[in-house]
C-alpha cells in the first residue's frame, strides 16, 4: 500500500458531534515534541478542561459558524490526521492577544498534522479549505503566527504562499520568545 497524498484525505469542517475527536486531536497535538513552539496552550491545561469545554469548542468552530471554523483531515483509515482553525477578525477590534486588527482577516491557528501524515501535501489541503472559507467570509488577508525557531513550519507556510509581514510579537513575558506574523493575500 502506498502512503496517502493530500488528495486522499477528506477535508471538512468539524461538527458539534465531533467534540471527542476534537479533544483527542488537540491533546495529541499538545504532546508533539515541538508543541512548546507551536501552541500557547499546554497539555496539562487542555487535559484538565471538562467535556463541556470541548463540546462548546466543537459548536463554536463547527459547521455553519461564520466567526471560526476548524477543518480536519480524515485519512483513508478514518484517523483524523490533522487540522487548522481559521478565526475571523474584524477591522477596528483587538485580536485575542490585544493587538489592533487593521482589516477584516482570517487568522489561522491550531495547525497540526500528525507526524506520520507529514510531507505528503496534507497541510496544503487543510489550508486550501481554510483559506477558501476565509475568502468566502470576505477576508482581506489570512494571517498566522509562527515561532521564530520553528523553521519547519515557516518553510511549510512559505510553500503555501504566506510571507513574513515584518511584524514580530511576543505572547509570553519572555521577550526572547518571538512569534513572526506571516500573511497571505487573496488570489487575484
Amino acid at each position: 500500500m502506498t502512503a496517502p497524498t493530500g488528495n486522499d484525505y477528506v477535508v471538512r469542517a468539524i461538527r458539534p458531534a465531533d467534540w471527542e475527536k476534537v479533544k483527542q486531536l488537540r491533546l495529541d497535538a499538545l504532546r508533539d515534541p515541538i508543541a512548546h513552539l507551536a501552541f500557547l496552550e499546554t497539555y496539562d491545561n487542555a487535559a484538565a478542561q471538562p467535556d463541556s469545554f470541548w463540546q462548546d469548542r466543537a459548536v463554536g468552530s463547527g459547521e455553519g459558524s461564520t466567526t471560526a471554523l476548524q477543518f480536519i483531515a480524515e485519512a483513508p483509515d478514518g484517523t483524523w490526521a490533522g487540522s487548522v482553525t481559521v478565526l475571523m477578525e474584524e477591522a477596528g477590534t483587538q485580536d485575542w492577544a490585544g493587538y489592533p486588527v487593521e482589516r477584516r482577516q482570517g487568522h489561522a491557528v491550531g495547525v497540526f498534522v500528525r507526524p506520520e501524515h507529514r510531507g505528503n501535501g496534507l497541510v496544503q489541503a487543510l489550508f486550501e479549505a481554510g483559506t477558501a472559507w476565509a475568502w468566502e467570509q470576505r477576508a482581506e488577508r489570512v494571517r498566522l503566527f509562527v515561532h521564530e525557531e520553528n523553521a519547519r513550519a515557516q518553510a511549510a507556510y512559505r510553500k503555501l504562499g504566506f510571507e513574513p509581514s515584518g511584524r514580530v510579537v511576543s505572547f509570553t513575558k519572555d521577550e526572547a520568545e518571538n512569534e513572526l506574523e506571516f500573511v497571505l493575500e487573496p488570489p487575484a
